[in-house]
């Protein structure tokens, strides 16, 4: 297997803006011409489809996965190891994409980004892998670049002089 595309996770307290983040970073990236995938780390697990659906039925019986395929898009639902890395599932389910943001990992290797919002969780992670802070309180003191949480403009600008040093 090929190693796949590079990744970056944009890891935070529940709360702290990191689907909000993300979901202001993706036009600025692809319209600099990334091919940009997003992987959501779902903590308490989620139902694949619902009771009843074919799908549904396919799985209750046995299947390893199924692939629901309409006019314009697809879900695939399989079975994963117990902890999948994002770099594992990016070179699986992305491997033409540019860069793969994933959103949580925080506890998985790999580089990070932490969202830091002032009054929203815990202290910042500050650990391995951390390449940045974004953060509303440009006081937070990192041996990482901090960026403003609010300038989307600035994290996509960073994310692609970062991806520059991350291609081979």
């Amino acid at each position: 297997m090929t190693a796949g595309p590079p990744v970056l996770s944009i890891a935070g307290s529940s709360g702290s803006g990191k689907t909000t983040l993300i979901e202001r970073l993706l036009p600025g990236l692809v319209a600099f011409g990334l091919r940009v995938a997003t992987i959501k780390h779902a903590h308490h697990g989620f139902d694949p489809d619902a009771p009843g659906k074919d799908s549904w039925r396919h799985l209750e019986a046995g299947a390893h996965g199924t692939l629901l395929v309409g006019p314009a898009h697809m879900r695939l639902v399989c079975s994963t190891p117990p902890q999948p890395s994002p770099a594992s599932l990016a070179a699986r389910f992305f491997p033409d994409a540019d860069l793969v943001l994933a959103e949580g990992f925080s506890s998985m290797p790999g580089a990070k980004i932490e969202v830091v919002r002032t009054g929203v969780g815990r202290r910042p992670l500050m650990g391995d892998g951390l390449v940045a802070v974004a953060a509303d309180d440009l006081a937070v003191e990192a041996d990482v670049p901090v960026l403003d949480l609010n300038d989307a403009e600035a994290v996509a600008a960073f994310i692609r002089r970062w991806l520059e040093e991350a291609r081979p």
